[in-house]
């Protein structure tokens, strides 16, 4: 299917290869507005990083304006559960709720806590690499992306093994809400998965004040009782989720865009088969290449010009990640996939007060799954071709084969 030279987010072959449009992107300037969502496209490295850390931008604009004085329509009523959950998140929070929130949060993802949890998620790699080796191979998706970053943060949240299945697939539907124009469908299913994700959240919470454990649910609730930086019931849920759904979304496309790339690029695959200290460059190179998360959005509440160009109050910034992570004035070669990459300054993470939270757990993970499987299963070859998610704005596979020799 041959790279179309143009943004079109809903062109299957766009979405199968978007890098060479953002290249056209990136030559005919700084900002492109993209009327079939009413966007403008930000394609390159340095205004994407600045403007990420840019105060006059928002993840919202509630916090300083309704949406009559935004200009912008309020979500219909029928979606209202979605919003709710969304909007209490920290993710598409500005101080100064953000600030109280993520600062509870990020006690409980401190460099010494990540590290103690480092021999559970090797473990755990460990053993989910060993099943899919006696199998004879399977769905890297499946066997071995998911059920790791999964269990890990179901794990730190305390939500019990047996609660386990419904999990990704409500994750998998409110993230449809994250697509450009989500259909009506996409909506139900979004609503739906809030609903049921919240009454169970509801449920677990109320257990833990009666019980509580050695997990971040019961943590969460104790700061909620003895903290200024109180959270309410609903950010307490709509925090749960989103760790659930931050913490693994780009875990797994990360691991399955990594190893497909890793199956075009042979010489790259032998090198880290010979080398296993390339794994924590592997790691960033990888998510730097494809890049599973393509595009963050940002609200103007302030008129900024970039380039000349003036965008008023009430508009939207797409900010093209993928785009910017291929952008030859910060990466050399940028489409050549390169495991000894040294300058590797990437967004893949995001940047300013909206940095991923989970970063140096996702570095765990990712490392973990990839030294499990060139240890385990240093034959591991692509079974079949795959196929891509149809989605743009979250980059992943809907599965990988791979057999192990």
């Amino acid at each position: 299917m041959a790279a179309p030279d143009r943004f079109d987010p809903w062109d299957p072959a766009f979405v199968a290869d978007p890098y060479p449009a953002y290249a056209g992107l990136r030559e005919r300037g700084r900002v492109h507005y993209y009327e079939p969502s009413d966007q403008w496209l930000v394609p390159r490295h340095a205004d994407v990083s600045a403007l990420l850390r840019d105060r006059r931008l928002g993840r919202t604009y509630r916090h300083r304006f309704t949406d009559e004085e935004f200009g912008r329509t309020a979500p219909p009523p029928e979606q209202e559960p979605f919003h709710t959950l969304n909007d209490h998140g920290m993710l598409d929070l500005e101080p100064p709720d953000h600030t109280r929130i993520r600062r509870l949060v990020t006690k409980a993802f401190t460099p010494r806590t990540v590290e103690r949890l480092k021999p559970y998620v090797e473990g755990l790699a460990g053993d989910l690499v060993a099943a899919l080796v006696d199998a004879g191979g399977g769905d890297l998706l499946r066997d071995v992306a998911e059920p790791l970053p999964v269990a890990v943060i179901a794990e730190m949240l305390g939500i019990p093994e047996s609660d386990r299945a419904p999990l990704r697939p409500w994750s998998a539907d409110i993230c449809g809400m994250y697509e450009l124009n989500p259909s009506e469908e996409t909506a139900r299913r979004a609503v739906r998965a809030s609903v049921e994700f919240s009454d169970y959240l509801r449920t677990l919470i109320a257990a833990r004040r009666e019980d509580p454990g050695d997990d971040l649910i019961s943590g969460l609730i104790a700061a909620h009782d003895e903290d200024d930086d109180r959270l309410t019931e609903q950010e307490m849920i709509s925090t749960c989720v989103l760790l659930l759904n931050a913490g693994h979304e780009a875990t797994v496309n990360s691991t399955v865009n990594g190893w497909w790339a890793l199956f075009r690029h042979p010489d790259q695959l032998a090198a880290l088969r010979a080398d296993h200290s390339l794994v924590p460059g592997a790691v960033e190179e990888l998510m730097r290449y494809d890049t599973p998360l393509q595009l963050f959005e940002r609200w103007v509440l302030d008129e900024i010009e970039i380039d000349g160009t003036v965008i008023p109050r009430g508009a939207e910034l797409a900010l093209l990640f993928g785009s910017a992570n291929h952008d030859p004035a910060v990466f050399a070669d940028p489409g050549r996939l390169d495991l000894s990459r040294r300058d590797n300054p990437h967004i893949s993470f995001s940047a300013g007060i909206h940095y991923c939270v989970g970063a140096p757990l996702a570095r765990i993970e990712l490392a973990a799954s990839m030294t499990a499987l060139l240890e385990r299963a240093p034959s591991l070859r692509l079974a079949k071709e795959p196929e891509r998610m149809p989605n743009f704005v979250i980059r992943g596979l809907t599965g990988l084969a791979v057999e192990v020799g």
